[in-house]
């Protein structure tokens, strides 16, 4: 069973920093691409980063441009997201998404999710 556990939310003062991990677990294959999304109360979920499966290409939200950082260590399964000058609108519920393959010839994949983490950020 494929799971995603992230870590590292928590509370913090306007300005600072968090840094949000991902392991992926279980019997799978590869993962493609990965990324971080978010959901601040009474809102939709969106995205906030993007890395491919290489980590050559990344994507980022212009909200959080120039402020996180996404990367990636595929010896350990795990995406990062490096959070520097937090502010209180980067209040939400941040959570992982991977794409796997579960197997060598599984097209398209199938994505997983985390069970969210916690990021708080008071002015």
């Amino acid at each position: 069973q494929v799971q995603l556990v992230e870590s590292g939310g928590g509370l913090v003062q306007a300005g600072g920093s968090l840094r949000l991990s991902c392991v992926v677990s279980g019997t799978i294959f590869s993962i493609n691409g990965m990324g971080w999304y978010r959901q601040a109360p009474g809102k939709q979920r969106e995205s906030v980063a993007t890395i491919t499966s290489g980590g050559g290409l990344t994507n980022y939200a212009d909200s959080v441009k120039g402020r996180f950082t996404i990367s990636r260590d595929n010896a350990k399964n795990t995406v990062y997201l490096q959070m520097n000058s937090l502010k209180p609108e980067d209040t939400a519920v941040y959570y992982c998404n991977a794409n796997v393959l579960l197997y060598s010839y599984h097209p398209g994949g199938f994505d997983y999710w985390g069970q969210g983490t916690q990021v708080t950020v008071s002015s």
